[in-house]
């Protein structure tokens, strides 16, 4: 058998080897961008819960105020509920949107003085 029979077979698993790490990358893009998108929906909703309470214990409106500071920090106020001076909000960040996929993200916090 001739050497010249095995040329390019090299080329082979290179190439597979190449896709792989391609794959690979894309797929650690794309959890990279989904735990930093959750870390901004908890960091929105902790800020916007603290002050919601703020203005709840000074007798405001702590849903109004948790809304702007939500937009504030680039998150959507979707649920409020106050109980005396404790408030729990709701918010939603946009996700990675990758090959046509939605991945918004929600985070909850509450914040009062009990």
């Amino acid at each position: 058998m001739s050497r010249r029979d095995e040329r390019g077979s090299v080329t082979l698993v290179v190439v597979a080897c190449a896709g792989v790490l391609l794959v690979l990358g894309a797929a650690l893009g794309v959890v990279s961008a989904l735990v930093k998108a959750h870390r901004d929906a908890q960091s929105a909703a902790d800020l916007a819960a603290l002050a919601a309470a703020q203005a709840a214990a000074r007798g405001g409106d702590p849903c109004g105020v948790g809304s702007v500071l939500a937009s504030a920090n680039g998150a959507v106020l979707v649920g409020c509920s106050v109980t005396g001076r404790d408030v729990q909000v709701r918010v939603r960040v946009a996700g990675p949107h990758w090959l046509g996929q939605l991945a918004d993200l929600e985070a909850e916090a509450r914040a009062g003085p009990g």
